[in-house]
């Protein structure tokens, strides 16, 4: 099936039906409508290497993801995507584990110009070797920021976020008020704490390490809490998923929630709506900084020498059920 077929089907020219491949801005939503419609109805397949070679761009960007099966991750990709998708390009998604023998196979397509740029969800001390590896090519660290590397990022304001979910907590009339933290290789790990530890000051505190995000963990982190002396009536989880282990834990114990203990969790995802009872939470904005992660990074691909941009967005403190 030929672009020019696809044109007479949509009444336009070529020209057009290629900047509309090309993701051209100037194309009227109708007239991309159109074509969009046409290329549907004849099962159109553009030659994209002979595109790359024409244009030097293959409309391709590679995102390498910490952990796809992260509810938080998952929403940011799904905001990454829909961004791409209107731009024209694609994206080729890596589920890394922030494992840099892996990211290094993935990133090779850089400099072979497979993509034309990467997003990255790593850890903050994986940035080191990602900024090796992938040069002077177009980069975004999405939900891990530091001013420091060369890469523009976009995240949000963790420390003063958990200081407000321990404050929140403390002025619901909670005394000893616990932390489920995960891995300290991630900034956000390391400032939701320090936020924690500032908000508590010189009152009652009690920190746990989740082996994982997952489920199963914050259970299992739960319980570790349980094991002291003095257990806390309250805990602050770093992320939903680990709250809503802490949550199972406290049902299978015949702990009240909020009445013997409160639980909070981080992210917003939207399983945290339909627990029993809901998660209040901090809710970041995961689809946002999908969105602002493709821009800026196409910001970079269109003009290399675009300054760095450090990106804070909003978060929302939201009350539900769980305090």
């Amino acid at each position: 099936m030929s672009i020019d077929k696809v044109a007479r089907i949509a009444g336009v020219s070529t020209a057009t039906v290629s900047r509309v491949l090309n993701g051209n801005p100037a194309v009227k939503p109708d007239t991309r409508d159109k074509v969009l419609a046409a290329i549907k109805a004849c099962e159109y397949q553009p030659n994209l290497l002979a595109r790359q070679l024409r244009t030097s761009r293959s409309r391709m960007l590679l995102v390498l993801v910490s952990n796809i099966t992260n509810p938080f991750c998952a929403r940011v990709v799904r905001g990454i995507e829909e961004e791409a998708e209107k731009h024209g390009y694609h994206i080729l998604l890596c589920n890394s584990e922030s494992r840099l023998t892996r990211e290094s196979a993935y990133l090779r397509l850089l400099s072979g110009k497979v993509v034309d740029g990467v997003i990255t969800m790593d850890a903050i001390s994986c940035l080191p070797g990602l900024t090796t590896l992938i040069g002077d090519s177009p980069w975004v660290q999405c939900g891990e920021g530091d001013p420091g590397y060369r890469a523009s990022s976009v995240t949000i304001d963790n420390f003063k976020a958990a200081a407000a979910a321990v404050d929140h907590l403390a002025t619901s009339g909670y005394k000893r008020i616990a932390l489920i933290n995960g891995d300290l290789r991630y900034l956000y790990s390391q400032q939701r704490e320090a936020g924690y530890r500032a908000a508590c000051g010189k009152n009652w505190q009690a920190v746990v390490y989740a082996d994982s995000l997952e489920y199963q963990a914050g259970v299992q982190a739960m319980a570790e809490l349980f094991t002291m002396p003095e257990p806390p009536d309250a805990v602050f989880a770093i992320s939903d998923a680990l709250a809503g282990g802490a949550l199972h834990f406290a049902h299978e114990q015949g702990l009240r929630v909020p009445e013997d203990v409160a639980i909070m969790g981080f992210d917003g995802v939207p399983f945290g709506s339909v627990t029993y009872p809901p998660l209040t939470t901090i809710q970041q904005p995961m689809h946002q900084l999908g969105v602002r992660s493709v821009q800026l990074l196409l910001e970079r691909i269109d003009n290399p020498e675009v300054e760095t941009v450090n990106e804070i967005l909003d978060w929302k403190l939201v009350v539900r059920g769980s305090v």
